[in-house]
């Protein structure tokens, strides 16, 4: 017992060091399930701050931990570390969170409050619980600001109509989307002389038409009034070099746009590739086009999405086997994959080629789910729908890729059919911000509809 008192004597003392504001300018934020659930690190995230985990969030995680999905692997990953930060101490006392510049953490325990949640809701649900235990906070603690964490837009809204502060869980998420990297840059006024020079030897200096140095891989369209060139920066011979316009498994590109995303897909010096772009731009049909044109230097090539139920529920309420339950949701990969084959007639080569590479498994059109564990090396992988992928599994996908394997990501940071996740703070969006400027990777957006003009239609009017 004397022991157990002399070390609490010593993580107090260790505390008061560490924490260099005093306690009355320190906040207490309590963390909502979904926050943990996107981000097993969130409660390293607050810097000197306290972090407060409702009871109630433990049972939730519960539910969370077996399987292999990602939100298992953050369930089990934030127990782990929640048991190791505890030792033998009890949860409900306030315990030093690991790093010489953080805060303590603590279980809240349920208490009767001025205000409950839960009546003035009328429902007795694990959010209200929730707020209560935020609420029980403030009472304890009025000199000190309590805010609740949460990526639920709702509960967000529910704590500020019970006068509780709150907000969103910012770690990893794009500051202004607005500002968002566009891959590509419209050069006006550039001398007839260098894009003459760009036609006559296939590439130019860049600082012949611009001062600053671009971003590797950064695509550019050079004009002079009628003339111009489309170009893309190569860092290592710090020079942009002409894009031609050429057709891949049949599909040709459309405009400027449509002629950078293949190039970036077909360079076999760019490893990592993002295209994002609303519906209709030809995201997925022209990264499969360039993916099958480049197949004898692949293995295989695998196509795959995240599956996202109607209304969030499990696909384990539809009938069937696995295969019937999981097709509905490949169908939009599938009929990419027959528009470029039904351009030729099912007697040609071509048009067989393709049904044997499917057949033989060379062409795998798949859920994402299937493809987690897996060796990802000799490959050629495109993932459509990436905006549905939170920063970590877009990481965890990314951290797999071995020798000689290409990762495409396709999708549109505006069309996203997860709850937690919005278009600063999807994984698709994340890897766009932060892995610009290097030579392995290369990004593009697509903005014109290229589908119809009556989808054109629905993008510019409805």
């Amino acid at each position: 017992m004397v022991g157990k008192k002399v070390a609490l004597k010593k993580v107090a003392k260790k505390t008061a060091k560490r924490i260099s504001k005093p306690k009355e300018l320190r906040k207490i934020f309590v963390l909502d399930t979904s926050v943990i659930l996107y981000d097993n690190n969130s409660i390293k995230n607050f810097e000197e701050h306290d972090v407060a985990i409702p009871i109630t969030v433990l049972e939730e995680l519960d539910n969370f931990k077996k399987g292999n999905d990602t939100l298992n692997f953050e369930a089990r990953a934030f127990i782990r570390y929640l048991d190791k930060l505890s030792g033998e101490y009890t949860l409900t006392n306030w315990i030093p969170i690991n790093g010489p510049t953080r805060g303590q953490f603590k279980v809240v325990m349920p208490e009767r409050t001025r205000i409950d949640a839960q009546v003035v809701f009328g429902e007795r649900k694990a959010d209200h619980r929730i707020l209560n235990a935020a609420i029980a906070l403030q009472e304890q603690h009025p000199d000190r600001s309590v805010i609740m964490v949460t990526k639920d837009v709702n509960l967000r809204l529910k704590a500020k109509s019970l006068g509780i502060l709150a907000e969103d869980y910012e770690t990893g998420k794009i500051k202004d989307i607005d500002t968002l990297h566009t891959g590509r840059t419209v050069l006006e006024k550039i001398k007839s002389s260098v894009i003459d020079e760009v036609y006559a030897r296939g590439f130019v200096s860049y600082d012949l038409a611009m001062k600053k140095k671009p971003l590797a891989n950064h695509f550019y369209i050079l004009k002079n009034a009628s003339n111009s060139v489309l170009t893309c920066y190569n860092a290592e011979t710090e020079s942009l070099e002409k894009i031609n316009k050429v057709s891949a498994s049949g599909i040709k590109p459309r405009n400027a746009e449509q002629a950078f995303a293949l190039h970036a897909v077909l360079n076999p010096q760019i490893k990592l590739v993002t295209i994002q772009g609303i519906a209709g731009t030809g995201k997925t049909l022209l990264a499969l086009a360039a993916a099958m044109e480049q197949k004898a230097n692949y293995r295989q090539i695998y196509l795959a999405r995240p599956i996202i139920p109607l209304n969030n529920r499990d696909i384990g309420f539809l009938p069937g086997d696995a295969k019937s339950k999981i097709n509905p949701y490949m169908e939009p990969l599938w009929d990419n994959l027959k528009l470029i084959q039904n351009q030729w007639k099912e007697t040609d080569k071509e048009f067989q080629k393709i049904t044997d590479m499917v057949n033989q498994e060379k062409l795998m059109v798949t859920p994402l789910a299937y493809i987690r564990g897996r060796s990802l090396s000799n490959i050629i992988f495109i993932i459509d729908e990436a905006q549905n992928l939170t920063p970590l599994e877009v990481k965890t996908i990314i951290t797999r890729a071995g020798e000689n394997t290409k990762i495409v990501f396709t999708g549109d940071i505006f069309q996203i059919d997860t709850p937690y996740l919005d278009s600063q703070s999807n994984g698709l969006s994340y890897l766009i911000d932060r892995v610009q400027d290097n030579p392995l990777y290369a990004h593009i957006t697509l903005e014109k509809g290229e589908r119809s003009e009556l989808a054109n239609l629905a993008n510019h009017l409805l």
